[in-house]
């Protein structure tokens, strides 16, 4: 019998005589020890093992990976200023089993954290006595005593650098940047140093395009050549251009490199932006019936950055028409000065209602926050009310004319933009007109109307908002004044549960108008998991009326929600309370409403 070799000899005993050690499954591994949720996503995120979750792993590559925790775990606290935690990783095994299914729970105890002892912070050059970067360098952290959390200590170095460049200082660069951590006294020691160069100027502004007169984008440039540099500047002009809605794509350039004595030349490359956007639609309401909706928007008519807009809506039984000519208007404040039609017949079950409007306007942008337009109103209205007359019971032919002309002082607040899926935490508008009999209009009369919408968005899956609405009318010839300028409740824009201008004065089952109206909303939205898709309950109420004290109508209801990418969607049902035998009304809205 031949004798096998001793190396395979070793080999056959070990075999036999060593424990089965058998394969396992890591099903889940758990955190334990820390309260701070980023703490838990970024050890998370550093296990290897979590790679493995739910595969079949040898015995020496699980030996391997449960070593690993422990330095992946340490690694991973020591951005928030942990660097000497305690940790053990625990995955009790039945070697007896197959294919074993494992918990791993990894136990930390942080200790003591890293805490800045000393901080050493400076820029050299004409940036030392800037104003802000002493404010920035003054709120920089962590501050001494200070855990030296590492996310806090960057955001506060890239705030500076970000401002030197904002600021012009296009030379800035690092003299000394180190952070010497000493885990023996917990202490952490910050050096941190800048040159800052000179500050930059202003340089020439070119606009590169070929549509539009130079001189009237040149208006756009508020500054002066040669003043500081500053990127808010740029930021205003790139808004300006925004708000223009000719180009398609607006980029603004600074170019450092081809400055000349301390003059920052600025490109501005422009594309324009298809001319003419065409619109159409159906559209059908209770009271107009079926109808189509037809819109053409001429971005731009002609190098002078004209505009005009015409838009239809042709419904079986009110039709409105709206055309508007815009020319630009930079001098004081970024708007427009318009001159616009607007036209409407309405001949529904309860009115007879014929409608003439001509405006000149001017808007402007005051601040970041607040528009306004100051305007001037001639109007012309006919209406009859359609009903019998009580005594002879034949259709009441009385037919009323009125002719007005006012000016309209309108200012409007948002904080958020356009367009944004989640109503502004603070939006409205105040709105004041009035005339005087005998100069273009047929009575004397003034009028205050304010709407306001609040909201608080909890997370991202809940949002309470509250609505209000007030206007007065101060005349004492209410029976002269059209139509288009009374109030009315009612509808989805005021109170949900009945129909449009259905609360109010009434002339048998017809709405007459009032001089006054108020209206208050609360509503509370919620997105099952921050998700596109939610519901929400509400009530309203409010009234429009010629007194000094209004009856109330309420309505509650509810709706689903949709943020889409077109703005949010809203489809509501409600009924009012005030006639239980009133029907279920439904509202259809698309995108941002005050």
């Amino acid at each position: 019998m031949r004798r096998l070799p001793r190396l395979a000899t070793f080999v056959v005993l070990l075999a036999t005589t060593a424990p089965a050690w058998a394969a396992a499954i890591v099903d889940k591994v758990s955190i334990e020890g820390l309260d701070d949720e980023l703490m838990v996503e970024n050890v998370n995120a550093a296990l290897s093992l979590n790679d493995s979750l739910g595969k079949r792993l040898g015995e020496s590559r699980l030996e391997y990976l449960l070593d690993e925790a422990a330095a992946e775990t340490r690694e991973a606290l020591e951005p928030f200023g942990y660097y000497s935690p305690t940790i053990t990783v625990e995955a009790p095994r039945n070697e007896a089993a197959d294919d074993e299914r494992l918990t791993v729970t990894v136990r930390v105890q942080l200790g003591e954290p890293v805490r800045v002892r000393r901080r050493d912070l400076s820029i050299e050059g004409e940036g030392g006595d800037d104003r802000y970067l002493k404010e920035d360098l003054e709120a920089f952290a962590p501050k001494v005593g200070d855990v030296f959390d590492h996310t806090t200590y960057e955001a506060s170095k890239l705030t500076i650098v970000r401002r030197l460049a904002d600021r012009g200082y296009f030379d800035a660069d690092f003299t000394h940047r180190r952070v010497e951590v000493t885990r023996a006294d917990h202490a952490a020691d910050i050096a941190l140093g800048w040159v800052s160069g000179i500050r930059y100027d202003m340089g020439p502004t070119t606009f590169l395009q070929d549509k539009f007169d130079q001189g009237l984008l040149d208006k756009l440039v508020y500054w002066e050549e040669g003043s500081y540099f500053h990127q808010g500047k740029l930021d205003r002009l790139r808004e300006s251009l925004v708000g223009l809605d000719y180009f398609s794509s607006i980029d603004i350039q600074a170019n450092p490199d081809k400055a000349e004595d301390g003059r920052v030349p600025i490109d501005v490359k422009l594309e324009l932006a298809k001319r003419d956007i065409y619109t159409a639609g159906v559209s059908y309401g209770t009271e107009s019936g079926p109808g189509i909706r037809l819109g053409l928007d001429r971005r731009y008519v002609n190098s002078r950055g004209h505009k005009l807009s015409t838009h239809l809506d042709y419904a079986q039984k009110r039709k409105t028409l709206l055309t508007q000519y815009r020319i630009p208007a930079f001098k004081w404040l970024d708007g427009w000065y318009t001159v616009g039609l607007q036209a409407s017949d309405e001949q529904t079950d309860y009115i007879d209602l014929r409608h003439v409007e001509f405006t000149g306007s001017r808007s402007g942008q005051v601040s970041e926050d607040w528009t306004a337009v100051a305007s001037i109103h001639a109007l012309r209205e006919r209406w009859r009310y359609v009903e019998n007359d009580p005594l002879t019971g034949l259709p009441d032919t009385a037919v009323q004319y009125a002719t007005f002309t006012y000016p309209s002082l309108r200012a409007d607040y948002t904080n958020s933009p356009v367009g944004s899926n989640r109503p502004d935490q603070l939006a409205g508008s105040i709105l004041l007109r009035g005339g005087v009999e005998g100069a273009g209009s047929d009575a004397n009369f003034l009028q205050f109307h304010m709407r306001a919408r609040w909201s608080q968005q909890y997370k991202t899956n809940s949002a309470l908002i509250v609505r209000g609405e007030y206007g007065h009318t101060f005349t004492s010839s209410l029976v002269a004044m059209p139509p288009s300028l009374r109030f009315f409740a009612g509808g989805d824009r005021s109170i949900r549960g009945y129909a449009w201008r259905e609360v109010g004065p009434r002339r048998g089952d017809y709405a007459l108008g009032a001089k006054n109206v108020l209206t208050g909303s609360v509503e509370y939205e919620f997105y099952p998991k921050g998700g596109p898709y939610g519901g929400a309950v509400f009530v309203d109420t409010g009234s429009a009326f010629d007194g000094t004290r209004p009856q109330l109508s309420t309505g509650i209801g509810v709706g689903l929600r949709w943020r889409s990418p077109v703005g949010p969607v809203r489809l509501d049902i409600a009924h009012g309370l005030d006639d239980p035998d009133s029907s279920f009304q439904l509202y259809l809205n698309i995108g941002t409403d005050l």
